[in-house]
């Protein structure tokens, strides 16, 4: 057998392993979950924030300073 194929199915093997240990336990993927959906909300956030500071500053600059 080929080297490469024996690193692969030990990957496989360990993969598998790691899944059937998640599926005896329904809850411990719960943390993962909660992380991924944290961060995704706070990457919103940041969107949200850096698209408000571009207006204000949009708009600050607009404002004229001149006396007419």
């Amino acid at each position: 057998m080929f080297p490469e194929l024996t690193i692969i199915r030990h990957l496989f093997t360990v993969l598998h392993a790691r899944w059937e240990t998640l599926r005896a336990d329904p809850d411990a993927g719960y943390s993962t979950e909660a992380v991924i959906v944290t961060a995704l909300l706070a990457a919103l956030a940041l969107t949200a924030v850096g698209i408000i500071v571009a207006k204000v500053v949009s708009a600050a600059n607009n404002i004229s300073t001149s006396n007419p």
